[in-house]
């Protein structure tokens, strides 16, 4: 009963609540406050329709119509009186009752247009599922499209067998001259050109986003905006192909707009961005199949060196440990090394030797982004002297043979790892192993059958405490961490400068599992420019010449990557900011034009800290907080490969004033390698 259990509500305080919350027992207390001014109006209309609803459904049958009207009328005289509003009394509903269905034309012939109604009321909201005994998806837009008087539609995948049945009406709906938009993707390489041909033929306006790296577009939405005010619209899990419509295990919400018109809003106000936008073309047939049919991802895409790989000294000791594992019968190994050692020449060469005595070699190596996969497979086919070795399958770019397959985590869980056979891969490499507590990673690892697996990473603790070892019967097959590389000359040595910055962290809420709140964070960071000439102060200080330096700057969130760049280009210094937002094209402009001296840094938001390679970097900028041993050795990677225009990488860590939570014991023992007792 409302009120009686533990838990949160929204409910209007009556008699009735009041009574049932002074019974509450010793161990509950009821929390209640003011009604807003600007929820009032939503609050006690839905308060009283509630009651209205429940009234009329005590009146007996028979009754029901003509006394349930008797008490609208009365209700709304009661309110014209007491606002002393007469305009009121227009809005009461006229005895005998009735309701308007539709407002048609008179056909020239005299006969009147018959409007084909929804099979579900305009009036309700509804859940699709395609269950045995409801009408398919599809079944129900053709009953909406028929009444609508403009349609927008965004939609994933589009494949003719889902335009097919909707096609007549379709056409019916564009030749009477209302407007039919449709919002598409190449992403996955799901949707059809021959179905977006047909939706052109048949009078449709098409916008397609060819963006498969950073778009993503995966929605799947029709809007049915009627003149009337009685605006649909269907979100969900359908996509336009003949399963989804019909025989899908499908979850569709038909939203009514005359109950919840800020949904149908939202739904209108956000296609009309993307539409708008540059990162959907109008659709072109030509330039459709220029962009799609060719995949120039898996063309050879590499020169290959007329010198063969050889590995250094310490990395054929590293894979000698691995085949000593696997001689004594493990063949599930966790390859550790520092970031800038090698790992995937490492992989490749491993493969390489596996190959020749495996009776089969079928290889799937798995990151979670396309550069890290991109790259990988350039180093497999530099190592294995095949310049057409492997196919991507990541963002629209889909294998062909699955033989040897880079592939992302997000397109092996999106697609469904039941369609893989569990054997289908005999030898399977993950790299950046310590993402493999993820939910999609261990789906995967729990599904495939390989009979070798390697993981790949150079932190296998984790912040959260998440397991990463047990894949590997607890144990590292090989191993060679920051400080031993570095020993060993492997990777760079770094100056390291722990910056007091004055500033005070401690009212900065804390978010257990993810440290200090982003939001609290940048604002505090971006509050004035003091903070920031601060950091470039001690840059000045400690680099001799920051107009020649390579420097990467790891900051808070986008707003501080942006004012971060701002004031270093003020002061002189050649500077850009990139996060997940930026074009993919002008991520790569920036390292590039950073790795050339172009730049002289580079601000960036969790874009960095895995998976790019520029050895021209000397000079870190820690402007992001974190405790985790994790992400602070990835971002200190960024810096320390080996390259002949640095001897050593500079970092600069800006350590304020940190909240009891904050564990800075961590990043030193990822630096030293001691516990937290020798540390301290």
């Amino acid at each position: 009963m409302a009120g009686s259990d533990r838990g949160l509500y929204e409910a209007l305080l009556t008699e009735e609540l009041e009574a049932r919350l002074h019974e509450l027992g010793e161990r509950l207390v009821a929390q209640r406050r003011e009604l807003r001014t600007a929820e009032a109006a939503d609050r006690i209309a839905l308060h009283l329709s509630r009651v209205i609803q429940r009234a009329v459904e005590t009146i007996d049958d028979s009754k029901r119509v003509s006394e349930g009207i008797r008490l609208a009328q009365e209700l709304i005289a009661q309110l014209a009186a007491t606002l002393d509003s007469p305009e009121f009394s227009a809005d009461a509903p006229r005895s005998p009752a009735g309701v308007l269905r539709a407002v048609s034309q008179k056909l020239p012939d005299g006969n009147v247009e018959s409007l084909e109604e929804p099979l579900i009321p305009l009036l309700d909201t509804a859940l699709l599922t395609n269950a045995p005994g409801e009408p398919g998806v599809g079944r129900q837009l053709r009953t909406e499209i028929a009444s609508a008087d403009r349609i927008d539609l965004v939609m994933a995948f589009v494949r003719l067998s889902g335009i097919r049945p909707l096609s007549e009406t379709l056409r019916a709906f564009c030749e009477s001259g209302r407007v039919l938009r449709v919002l598409t993707t190449t992403y996955t390489g799901s949707t059809e050109g021959f179905a977006l041909e047909l939706l052109r033929k048949l009078g449709a306006q098409i916008r397609v986003s060819y963006d498969t790296g950073m778009t993503r577009l995966h929605a799947k939405a029709w809007l049915f905006q009627r003149k009337s005010g009685f605006s649909t619209a269907y979100v969900g899990s359908s996509n336009l192909t003949h399963s989804a419509q019909v025989t899908g295990l499908e979850w569709n919400v038909r939203v009514s707009g005359a109950r919840n018109p800020a949904v149908i809003e939202k739904i209108a106000a956000v296609f009309e961005t993307y539409w708008n936008s540059g990162d959907f073309a109008p659709y072109d047939r030509d330039e459709f199949r220029a962009r799609t049919e060719v995949d120039p991802s898996n063309a050879p895409a590499l020169v290959l060196s007329p010198v063969e790989i050889r590995l250094e000294p310490f990395q054929e000791r590293l894979l000698e440990q691995i085949e000593m594992s696997r001689r004594a019968g493990h063949h599930r190994n966790l390859l550790t090394a520092a970031t800038g050692t090698g790992k995937t020449v490492m992989a490749a060469v491993d493969y390489s030797r596996l190959r020749q005595r495996l009776p089969r070699s079928r290889l799937l190596f798995v990151a979670h982004r396309e550069e890290i996969l991109a790259q990988s497979m350039a180093t497999f086919r530099h190592a294995l002297r095949e310049p057409a070795f492997g196919e991507r399958w990541v963002g629209g770019k889909r294998p062909q043979r699955f033989e040897h397959v880079f592939a992302s985590i997000q397109s092996l869980h999106a697609t469904g790892l039941e369609l893989v056979d569990a054997d289908q891969f005999d030898v399977v490499i993950v790299d950046e192993f310590h993402h493999a507590a993820a939910p999609s990673y261990q789906a995967l690892l729990h599904h495939l059958k390989p009979r070798e697996l390697l993981g790949l990473t150079a932190t296998p603790e984790r912040a959260d405490g998440l397991p990463v070892l047990e894949w590997f019967d607890n144990r590292i097959a090989a191993e060679l961490r920051l400080w031993d590389a570095i020993d060993q000359h492997r990777l760079v040595p770094f100056a390291y400068y722990g910056v007091h910055d004055g500033l005070d962290l401690r009212r900065i809420p804390w978010r257990r599992g993810g440290g200090y709140d982003v939001e609290g964070l940048s604002n505090l960071l971006t509050a004035d420019d003091a903070w920031a000439r601060m950091v470039l102060s001690q840059l000045i200080d400690k680099i001799a010449d920051p107009s020649r330096m390579r420097a990467l700057g790891f900051c808070v969130g986008v707003q501080h990557a942006h004012f971060m760049a701002r004031v270093f280009r003020n002061a002189g210094v050649a500077a850009v900011a990139v996060s997940g937002d930026t074009p993919e094209e002008e991520r790569k402009d920036a390292l590039r034009k950073l790795a050339s001296g172009e730049l002289n840094v580079v601000f960036s938001v969790d874009l960095f800290n895995e998976g790019v390679d520029v050895p021209e970097v000397d000079t870190l900028l820690l402007l992001r907080p974190t405790d985790s041993a994790t992400l602070f050795l990835q971002q200190l990677g960024r810096g320390l490969r080996r390259h002949s225009s640095k001897a050593i990488c500079t970092v600069l860590d800006f350590v304020g004033h940190h909240r009891r939570e904050f564990r800075f014991d961590r990043r030193l023992r990822a630096l030293i390698g001691g516990t937290r007792k020798h540390i301290e």
